[in-house]
């Protein structure tokens, strides 16, 4: 038996949430599933890369932003949370003297296996983050955990972490901008738990759809 035209042709429609395009990873990708606690990471940098890699805000492309200054590896899969900017409400968490550093918010994601791919897009768990001042802007890092991993998966805050996993992150951002004879501007300040990171995700959250959403009423 042969199907008429029109009912093959209704056969090869894709399903009404099928993307006929690659979205952007900024604007076209959700926050999460259960924002704050499980959001999604966009995933830049490996743990095996030696070279700073960062979206590249207009065409939503990956780009080279340079080569890693110093021996130090990132100790963990870094990227971004979709539809979130580091702005002024999130410059007002850091202690109310510094603003948002205008990028999307920052987050590392801790994995039992090894991950090896960027650009993939992650369900994670926030157990916490860490408040870092960049040339006196606020720049920070959201700390998160594959969901369901098998080793991590139930950590519900950071001190369920080894604190050497932790200080690794530290060490990485402290050192991860450092160049010879130049003055240093970048500083851990602080490690907050699960509760203030959700208060940060969601207030880098109201950043962006002020900043890209209310422009469209």
């Amino acid at each position: 038996m042969y199907l008429h035209f029109a009912d093959r042709i209704r056969i090869m429609v894709p399903p009404h949430d099928f993307l006929h395009w690659r979205a952007h990873p900024w604007h076209g990708l959700e926050t999460g599933p259960a924002p704050p606690r499980v959001v999604h990471a966009f995933i830049e940098i490996t743990p095996f890369d030696l070279i700073k890699y960062e979206i590249d805000k207009k065409t939503g492309y990956l780009k080279v932003d340079r080569p890693q200054r110093t021996s130090s590896l990132p100790p963990s899969l870094y990227g971004f949370i979709p539809q979130t900017l580091c702005g002024r409400r999130a410059g007002l968490l850091s202690g109310g003297s510094h603003e948002g550093d205008g990028d999307p918010l920052d987050i590392c994601v801790i994995s039992e296996r090894p991950i090896n791919r960027q650009e993939v897009l992650i369900d994670c768990r926030v157990v916490g983050g860490l408040l870092m001042i960049d040339n006196e802007m606020a720049d920070d890092k959201i700390i998160a955990v594959l969901h369901n991993d098998p080793l991590w998966g139930g950590a519900q805050d950071l001190s369920d972490l080894p604190d050497v996993l932790i200080d690794r992150l530290k060490h990485y951002f402290n050192t991860y901008k450092m160049l010879p004879g130049a003055p240093f501007r970048v500083k851990i300040e602080a490690q907050y738990p699960a509760e203030h990171a959700f208060r940060v995700i969601e207030a880098a959250i109201q950043d962006y759809n002020e900043e890209f959403h209310a422009s469209k009423k």
